[in-house]
């Protein structure tokens, strides 16, 4: 498989979640504003992190499960900054695959540039440097939020959450080719 089928098979297992989530609980994550939405990430990502440094952990949703639920909690912070942030009102579940495409969309875009730039050198790359590089990607977002949503040269909120979605996706490209914690 090449990167692409590889990035658009980490995308359709993570949308596939996410819809059968939406039919089980509608969209009640309409309700979280950003930094609920970067805590939710920051709660998974850390997590990881400390099942990469203790190599045990005690309970029984995998890595695997985490890095889904950080792609889609991203795709969620995304549709939450183009929708109005004090609106809650239930999206259907036709829409939220609209806005779930359209964002998953953006993300494959940047991926393919910056695969073309960079030369696939996430392929390179340990799985904790994923975490750690989603990690600082929050605490980005954070400072932005600190900062009033304004930057002064920086990319925004939206570039933070749409390279959380690729670390996320390349994450789990890695664990299916059997690559785990550590190894190149």
């Amino acid at each position: 498989m090449n990167t692409l089928e590889q990035y658009d098979k980490a995308i359709q297992s993570s949308r596939e979640i996410f819809l059968k989530k939406t039919k089980d609980y509608g969209s009640s994550w309409r309700v979280l504003r950003t930094i609920s939405i970067v805590d939710q990430i920051y709660i998974k990502a850390k997590r990881i992190r400390t099942i990469q440094e203790n190599k045990v952990q005690k309970i029984g949703d995998d890595i695997v499960s985490e890095f889904i639920g950080i792609l889609n909690y991203a795709i969620i912070g995304l549709i939450q900054l183009d929708l109005q942030p004090d609106k809650t009102e239930e999206l259907d579940i036709e829409s939220v695959e609209k806005w779930y495409d359209v964002k998953a969309a953006g993300a494959r875009k940047l991926m393919l540039d910056k695969n073309h730039d960079y030369g696939e050198a996430w392929r390179d790359m340990s799985q904790e440097s994923f975490t750690d590089l989603i990690l600082s990607k929050l605490l980005r977002i954070k400072q932005i939020l600190g900062n009033d949503g304004k930057t002064i040269i920086s990319e925004g909120i939206d570039a933070n959450y749409y390279d959380i979605i690729n670390y996320a996706a390349f994450a789990l490209i890695m664990i299916s080719e059997g690559k785990h914690i550590g190894s190149h």
